[in-house]
């Protein structure tokens, strides 16, 4: 099915962009979820627990546990204190996350409009900021008194941001429409 859908992509833009091989078409290199635990480890010492919890179950990996790179005072924070957590996903993950995150979890987002455009950098990777980590299935609702957001960062492989903007498109991210 993969390949299917990547010569598909590779028909649809190897006009448009003059590629001659389907090697030179963008793909999904990984996809990076990251969520800060931030000043609620002072008062509650489970949140990184909790959050690595949700993390794993919606990702299907084991998040690494980011340590604060400095010692600020007026935070209240030490070198080396837990700030966040990080998954990192490649391959068959990053894909069954991608799917799970366009078709399911982006349309349960609550006054969702769709993905700005601004979102993609210029070198061809999309950043979402999730408010609200219960769009996702795995997450019990009976637990909803500890919501957490995070950062979705999808890597693509496209030398630039228009390149990587309709190759997202054909992926089926949701992207505002064009108001003209």
């Amino acid at each position: 099915m993969k390949l299917e859908k990547q010569k598909e992509i590779f028909e649809g833009l190897k006009e448009e962009f003059g590629f001659k091989n389907i090697w030179q078409s963008p793909r999904i290199e990984k996809i990076v979820v990251s969520s800060g635990t931030g000043k609620k480890v002072k008062t509650d010492r489970f949140r990184n627990d909790v959050v690595s919890e949700r993390l794993a179950k919606i990702t299907g990996q084991k998040p690494a546990i980011r340590g604060a790179k400095f010692s600020i005072a007026g935070f209240k924070i030490r070198q080396g204190d837990p700030v966040g957590q990080v998954v990192t996903l490649r391959g068959r993950m990053a894909e069954n996350f991608f799917d799970k995150l366009v078709h399911i979890a982006l349309p349960r987002t609550k006054d969702f409009r769709g993905v700005n455009r601004t979102a993609v950098d210029e070198m061809g990777n999309l950043t979402i900021g999730v408010k609200e980590h219960t769009i996702f299935p795995e997450t019990g609702d009976e637990d909803i008194k500890d919501i957490f957001g995070m950062s979705i960062t999808i890597v693509t492989s496209a030398k630039n941001k228009e390149v990587a903007i309709k190759y997202l498109e054909k992926m089926g991210v949701p992207f505002k429409k064009i108001e003209e």
